[in-house]
């Protein structure tokens, strides 16, 4: 009975240790891929926002998200950094392969009566 309450601690402490170790791990590659950002990369940032890096700064971003549309984010705001394979991959993918959808005229009155 004394070895149980040594043994739950142990089991409840070592998850916890691993996952705050997972986050500090996750957290520095986060860190170093915001500090390594230069002109020209497609990023996304937190909100979900794709835009391409037009200038540098200690803390901040500009991002051009529009053609002459030009923005400024701070650098802890950006999530990733974009690769060509998945714009082009998005891209082609989105509107080549779903043509338009037509519903009947039932599904239609369903649709529109349903409530």
């Amino acid at each position: 009975m004394e070895l149980l309450f040594p043994l739950l601690l142990v089991a409840l402490l070592v998850p916890m240790f691993l996952g705050v170790r997972r986050q500090k791990r996750e957290a520095e590659k986060v860190t170093t891929m915001q500090e390594s950002l230069k002109v020209g990369d497609q990023v996304t940032t937190t909100s979900g926002l794709y835009g391409t890096v037009v200038d540098l700064d200690d803390t901040t971003v500009d991002l051009e998200i529009a053609e002459d549309v030009i923005t400024t984010w701070l650098r802890q705001a950006i999530r990733d950094v974009r690769t060509e394979d998945e714009t082009t991959d998005e891209t082609v993918t989105d509107e080549a392969e779903t043509g338009p959808v037509e519903e009947s005229a039932e599904q239609t009155e369903t649709r529109l009566t349903k409530d």
